[in-house]
């Protein structure tokens, strides 16, 4: 096969032994290379060697140091040693955590969502937690969380930026669905995210408002991985559907977005790490024009207060 030669989706999981769904999981955790054309996701073969290679551990190029931190909500677990760890499920808060090791601090990586993100920074075991959960009742995005969720620590709410968030249907939207009263309908069906996640606590705070039981929506208890592997779910039929962010909708082919707000995503760190010399540069790195172009070229997103202390609880 040519080295240049453009690779699908399909044809890479073919290659690999794996789904769909399992390729796009790759490239939402930066584990294989991909393109854009258009709205299509591409591979070159050198792409799908570079993924064996690194997976046979042949490579010598080290990939972001992950820790594995249970669910604050099953079993707390305290870091040991003095690496800075950032907790969250965006690329961009990967691409931060190699400029702050380029900047001499060690940094380190874990993944829960938002809601166990800010227990694990409360119980003592993250230094910066990823935060983008919208209030229904305040109609506003992690202020109240915090609060709730950190009852008595002084913290402060640093953009990272703005997303749209939104339902992934099918191309073309077959079912003509158009907004939140729509889940009512007994001929739609939905994918869900795991206790916690943004999009979970969104839908459950849509679905008190309108006064629906969670019961009565068909695949209320389907949960997904990801908003990737839901996007893709949701382009191959299985369900009508699920609620995410417009930045996926761009990588997955047979897919349409539409958009219902627009959610502020906020990195939560204690006021007292502000000042400690890790604090400083993270915040210098997010302010940096270096940073700022790097991130640019993920479309879908707003970056217009990148670095900007939002609140101080």
């Amino acid at each position: 096969m040519a080295q240049n030669k453009s690779l699908s989706t399909q044809e890479v999981a073919e290659l690999l032994h794996v789904s769909k769904s399992t390729i796009y999981e790759l490239i939402r955790r930066a584990e294989i290379n991909s393109y854009k054309i258009g709205r299509k996701v591409r591979f070159t073969q050198d792409d799908v060697d570079a993924y064996i290679a690194r997976s046979r551990h042949e490579q010598s190029v080290q990939p972001v140091k992950r820790v594995e931190i249970h669910s604050a909500l099953l079993k707390p677990e305290t870091i040991s040693g003095d690496s800075l760890v950032i907790s969250g499920q965006d690329v961009v808060l990967d691409i931060l955590t190699n400029y702050l090791h380029q900047s001499g601090v060690s940094a380190q990586r874990c993944y829960l969502n938002s809601f166990e993100g800010l227990l694990a920074l409360y119980e003592g075991r993250v230094n910066a937690a990823a935060c983008h959960l919208y209030d229904a009742e305040e109609k506003t995005f992690n202020t109240p969380f915090v609060k709730k969720l950190l009852p008595g620590v002084p913290v402060a709410l640093i953009n990272i930026s703005y997303r749209s968030q939104g339902f992934y249907v099918a191309a073309g939207n077959p079912k003509e669905i158009r907004g939140w009263r729509d889940l009512a309908r007994r001929d739609i069906s939905i994918l869900n995210r795991s206790v916690g996640s943004s999009a979970r606590i969104l839908l459950d705070g849509q679905l008190h408002r309108l006064r629906l039981d969670a019961g009565e929506i068909k695949g209320y208890d389907r949960e997904m991985s990801s908003h990737l592997t839901m996007a893709a779910a949701i382009a191959e039929g299985e369900a009508d559907l699920a609620i995410g962010t417009e930045r996926i909708s761009r990588q997955i082919e047979g897919l349409d977005f539409i958009p219902l707000l627009e959610e502020r995503f906020d990195l939560v760190v204690r006021k007292a790490f502000l000042e400690s010399e890790s604090g400083e540069k993270l915040l210098a790195i997010l302010r940096s024009v270096p940073f700022k172009k790097e991130i640019r070229h993920f479309t879908g997103n707003d970056y217009r207060d990148m670095g900007k202390i939002m609140a101080e609880v």
